[in-house]
């Protein structure tokens, strides 16, 4: 299982996507407001997702 850096792009959750903005022990914390529909679905602007639950879109590069 390869584990998102902060700065990746995930998707979890049937297509939420999602940067990654910080790295915990067993999840990842999640800035929710990269995805263009945003203000449309009524979310919070910050989730975690653990380790298990996403897939890496993008990597980051620092």
């Amino acid at each position: 299982m390869k584990i998102a850096k902060v700065g990746s792009i995930i998707e979890f959750k049937e297509g939420l996507t999602g940067v990654v903005e910080k790295v915990n022990e067993n999840s990842v914390i999640v800035d929710l407001t990269y995805m263009e529909n945003f203000s449309d679905l009524d979310l919070d602007r910050r989730t975690v997702v653990n380790h298990k639950n996403y897939k890496i879109i993008k990597d980051s590069f620092s």
